[in-house]
């Protein structure tokens, strides 16, 4: 049995391990996104509304199947970048 420990574990090692060094800065790449879905979208997207929408999508994938330990692991990663991103502070 997996416990809350191995799935923040995990999360933790992705987002500041190989995804970190994959995509870069977490505010940076959330903001490149955002900025390449205002103009599918046609309206201005934030990052803070990326990380929203990929929760989103790994909440429909559990929706199909919920013991899919990575949509998970993902949410948790996601949820700790989006705190992270409404919480930097260039100006303070």
């Amino acid at each position: 049995m997996k416990t809350r420990e191995d799935f923040l574990n995990k999360a933790e090692e992705l987002i500041n391990g190989p995804r970190a060094k994959e995509y870069g800065p977490a505010k940076f790449n959330h903001e490149r996104i955002a900025t390449i879905w205002s103009v599918i979208l046609g309206r201005s997207i934030t990052p803070e509304q990326v990380v929203a929408c990929m929760i989103g999508l790994k909440l429909a994938r559990l929706a199909e199947d919920s013991t899919k330990d990575d949509s998970w692991v993902d949410i948790i990663g996601y949820a700790a970048l989006g705190g992270e991103i409404v919480n930097d502070c260039d100006d303070c």
